[in-house]
């Protein structure tokens, strides 16, 4: 499997959790939320044809993305693939009507692989990234909206800081923010050099040489300029009410603000509603949740001791399954 464009990761784990609805349905659909090199996609259709029978109703496979880049990789990895394929560019907070415009009433699993991938950070031009010098574009689909240098141009002291504490957690951010205002920075490196400069010395002491000054800085700039945890909130709506019965949604997320939202969203779903106090029910009428988290998997899945040592990038990861209770 080809990592050039992107490693995925939890691959293993994800094949764990999902490829057992695809081998099962009558005839599957998979959706990838998020498909960037297409690397657990790819994974998913070669079990699936390996393990599936040959005279079974093929699958459908449907991926996402809002990065064209992506979606042109992904294109040419899976052009041998061995079930049709649909590439579509779009954010998957427009999964209802994707799902809608494709006939799809029930899906089999969802798969989203939450944040920057690899290809996005490594490619100096698209400005995520303070490791080399770069315009501050930052934006997941490069062909829509304002770069995040165009918006620093206009956010005040206040929206700064909130952006900064609410997506960055990060303590200096109102000393960032009035650095940020005060040198409005075009560019990666001035961005990361305004945020150094911005920091008290009690922070940098503190921060040392684990990570770079401004990685809270950039990841909340980015989180906010894309949008990224209201298009989760929006996926978390709907990705659940279009499962198929016996149907999973796998969600990866790399930071608590997007862990917190999953973890959250999987346990209201799958808890039932109390009966009414006072009123006699019997065991057999009492409401059941539509919704339930698989055995083992409560706590999520986090990447192995090889993968770690194989993929660095892979340490904060964890995938979170929720699966539509069968009627």
């Amino acid at each position: 499997m080809s990592a050039a464009y992107h490693q995925p990761v939890l691959v293993q784990e994800v094949l764990a959790a999902l490829l057992p609805p695809l081998l099962q349905a009558r005839a599957p659909v998979f959706v990838d939320c998020t498909t960037g090199g297409a690397g657990h996609t790819e994974a998913l259709l070669l079990a699936t044809a390996a393990q599936r029978p040959s005279d079974a109703i093929p699958p459908t496979f449907l991926c996402l993305d809002r990065d064209p880049a992506a979606l042109a990789f992904a294109r040419a990895r899976l052009e041998t693939s061995p079930f049709p394929v649909e590439l579509i560019h779009a954010p998957f907070s427009q999964l209802g009507p994707v799902l809608d415009t494709a006939g799809v009433t029930g899906v089999t699993a969802i798969l989203a692989d939450l944040g920057v991938s690899s290809h996005q950070l490594d490619t100096a031009d698209r400005g995520f990234s303070f490791q080399t010098d770069a315009p501050l574009d930052m934006r997941m689909d490069p062909t829509r909206g304002p770069t995040l240098a165009e918006r620093l141009t206009s956010l005040d002291v206040g929206e700064l800081t909130r952006i900064l504490r609410d997506y960055g957690e990060e303590p200096d951010a109102t000393r960032i923010a009035r650095g940020i205002v005060a040198g409005r920075p075009q560019t990666t490196r001035e961005l990361g050099e305004v945020v150094r400069a911005s920091m008290s010395a009690p922070r940098l002491r503190q921060i040392g040489l684990r990570i770079h000054p401004a990685t809270r800085t950039f990841q909340a700039l980015r989180i906010f300029l894309n949008g990224e945890l209201s298009e989760l909130d929006a996926l978390l709506t709907s990705a659940p009410e279009h499962l198929a019965p016996g149907g999973r949604l796998g969600i990866i997320s790399f930071h608590s603000l997007e862990d917190r939202r999953v973890k959250q969203r999987f346990a209201q779903l799958s808890r039932a509603l109390s009966p009414p106090a006072g009123v006699p029910i019997i065991a057999a009428d009492l409401p059941r949740a539509r919704f339930a988290i698989p055995d083992g998997l409560r706590h999520g899945l986090t990447p192995s001791e090889a993968e770690l040592a194989d993929n660095p990038r892979s340490r904060s990861s964890r995938l979170r399954v929720l699966e539509r209770v069968l009627p």
